[in-house]
This record gives structure tokens, sequence and C-alpha cells, in this order.
């Protein structure tokens, strides 16, 4: 029953709100509710199950570690665990791509590992401020807020970026921001490559290449958070791959990066910047070790080749094609990469009509952006195209609806 929910929740609660009915069971690109009634999800977790629910692949290892008594909780003591991802880390993901990384384990959480970033980014330059972009989101801790263009959340953390330091920039425009760096002599930027809450604001890779050199140039170290749009959302691994010749001083990873949706996050520092004492950044879940099994069983299985990534790319194409053939004589604009993308409404109102008109036809999908204008679509990396097709008739169905 609902009830409980009401009576006990926190007001906080949002999710539930948009599909008030209680969820039960989950597999593949599916849910079920406690009536039976199955949707198709083109949510995925915020990200944060790519390979889908109750992957198979992934559940057998994780069911032999937990049978067999192997450690659970473990802070960052080293454990078995933990080596097996280090090791699948170097081999599937940082040693194929040349990337020369030291790997932090921060509480499990995408905002604790932003925090993480900015800490050392500070720690390590000896200066304070860490510039933002419009529309950007990095999580809803404080430090993450300060460097987030989310008016709502920030003013519930009392939090704003004139008080902080924000600048607030766009992708596509660089003129000034040399201006910026000087005068400001910032820390660092940090830049999701594509904003998904933001309303799947897709950085070119031209823009990218363009930031990182200007970091380079003037001292400022370049974040990326990938929390929502790596671990293979656009197509590669890492989101600004796409962006040949871009490489990040930190990047910033959660969400998916557990593989079965197990709670993890990671911070991937460059050797030079990895300043920190023991102990001063810390956190009681660091040592998730089922996790850490986990997502070394999703880079083994779903990294060991480019089969995904190529995958992913042509979903995307179908995608795109589909909404253009959708959006074709309407104001809505299409944007996206791989398989986060975004239908734009004129109104917030508009979009929200579209995601409950969806909900009755039993596909889930969210709203993104400033005003929510944007109808969010970020199925598992796993659906296939007959799902796909499906989950787009179903779309389509409800812009009619609506």
């Amino acid at each position: 029953m609902i009830a409980i929910f009401d009576a006990v929740e926190s007001a906080v609660r949002s999710y539930c709100r948009t599909w008030p009915v209680v969820f039960d069971r989950a597999e593949g690109s599916w849910i079920t509710d406690e009536s039976g009634n199955r949707y198709l999800d083109f949510f995925a977790g915020a990200g944060g199950v790519n390979y889908g629910h109750n992957n198979p692949l992934l559940k057998d290892g994780l069911l032999d570690y937990i049978t067999d008594n192997r450690v659970v909780h473990s802070l960052d003591m080293s454990t078995s665990a933990k080596r097996a991802l280090l090791e699948a880390l170097t081999r599937y993901l940082l040693g194929p791509r040349g990337l020369d990384y030291r790997v932090q384990f921060t509480a499990p959480t995408g905002a604790a590992t932003v925090e993480s970033a900015l800490e050392l980014a500070r720690k390590f330059t000896g200066r304070h401020l860490v510039l933002g972009f419009e529309n950007s989101f990095h999580g809803m801790s404080l430090g993450a807020m300060t460097v987030s263009d989310n008016p709502i959340s920030r003013s519930a953390h009392g939090a704003s970026p004139a008080r902080q330091g924000q600048v607030p920039l766009v992708h596509g425009e660089l003129d000034g921001l040399a201006e910026v760096f000087a005068e400001k002599r910032p820390a660092a930027v940090i830049v999701e490559t594509v904003q998904g809450e933001g309303g799947v604001n897709v950085g070119p890779a031209e823009w990218l290449r363009g930031l990182s050199a200007l970091c380079r140039e003037h001292g400022v170290l370049l974040i990326v958070d990938d929390v929502q749009v790596g671990c293979g959302r656009t197509g590669p691994f890492f989101s600004f791959e796409s962006a040949d010749g871009v490489v990040p001083d930190i990047v910033c990873l959660s969400k998916s990066i557990g593989g079965y949706g197990l709670p993890l996050a990671l911070t991937l520092i460059r050797p030079d910047l990895d300043v920190w004492s023991p102990g001063e950044h810390s956190g009681t879940f660091r040592g998730n070790n089922l996790a850490f099994v986990t997502a070394a069983k999703a880079l083994e299985t779903y990294w060991a080749d480019e089969t995904l990534e190529k995958d992913t790319l042509a979903k995307g194409d179908l995608v795109r094609e589909r909404l253009a053939e959708l959006t074709a004589g309407t104001p809505w604009g299409v944007r996206g990469a791989g398989l986060i993308n975004g239908l734009e409404f004129p109104t917030g109102e508009q979009a929200r009509a579209v995601c409950t008109a969806a909900f009755e036809r039993g596909l889930l999908v969210e709203t993104a952006g400033r005003h929510g204008q944007v109808v969010k679509l970020m199925p598992p990396l796993t659906t296939t195209v007959d799902e796909l097709e499906q989950g787009l008739d179903l779309l389509a169905a409800s812009c009619t609806a609506a």
C-alpha cells in the first residue's frame, strides 16, 4: 500500500511521486509493480543500471562471493575483491586507453567523488575557486552544489554561485574564458561533457578540446564529471573519449561503475596530483566489496572489446532517427549522444504531460532541463533493439495523447 510511504517517509521523496505504484521486481529493461503491471524502463536508475536490472552475468559472481562468506565491509583495507577491481580497471580501461590515473575510493555516491575532486584541486593548487557551467548538476552535497547551476537545490543549501565564486559558462562558447582564467585564477573547472539533469546538452568535441587546451595553458585543472554519462552511456566508456586528445586531470565516476546498481564511486587522479595524506579524505563505506565484485565483472564482461560501445552507438543512432521522425513539423527539439537522448518541448508542462502519459502506457521516462522541458531517454545499454522500438512507439503514442 502507498499509505505507509505518505505517513512515514519524508516529503523530500521525489520519483515515487512521478510513478505512484509500489515496484517489486526487475529484470533487464523491465520493472514490475506489486499488481503485476510491467514497465519498460527508459530511466535506468538515473544511469545507475547501465547493464540492466539483475543482470545474470553479474549476479552469479555476486552470489558466489556472498555465499562464500567473503569480506563485505572493509573501509579502505586491502581485500581480494578490491585487488580484482584494480586489476580490471588497469586491464580493461586504463591500459588500453593509455591513461595513467591513480584510483581513489570515496564514499559511494556521485556527490562524494565530486567533493573529493574539488578538495584535491584546491589542495594541489593552493587556490579555492572552481568554475562550473550553466545548466550543470554535480550532486546534492554543499560543495557539489556550489559548482552546480541548480537554483532550487542551491537555495535549500543556502549556497549561491556568487558567494562561492561560480562563473556560469555555456557549452559552445569559450570567448572570454581566458580572461576569466587570468582574472580569477581558478583551481579547476568541472564539466559534464553531456549535461544529463541540465537537459541533455552535449558539449561538442571541438569545444571540449578548446576547453582542455585553455586549462593547460593557464594551469587550471580539468575535472570531468562522468557520474551519469560515463560507463558507456555515450558509447565509449568515458564520455570525453569522443574528443580526441582530451585527457582530464581528474575524472569522477559513480552510478554504473558498480555494475549491478550497487553503490560505488571512484575518483581517477593524475599521479602527480595524488597529494593526499593518509586518511585526509575518508568515508566508512568506501570499502563496498560487493560493488567491487560486480564492477570488476562488468568490466570483464562488457569492456574486454568494443562490442558494447559499437552497439550503444548504433542504438543511439536509431533512437535519434525515430525522434527526428516524431518531431518532424513540430517545434520540439532532439539532442543526445549514445543512449542518453532528450526530446525538448516548449514548456515543462508539456514534457511532464508526456511523461505521465508514458507511465500510463507502461514506459518510465523522466524530465530534465532548467524548466523540466526535456523528456530524457536513458534505457539500459543492454536494452534490445525490439525493446527500444517498443519504447519509442509508446513514447510517440504518449506525445499524441498529451
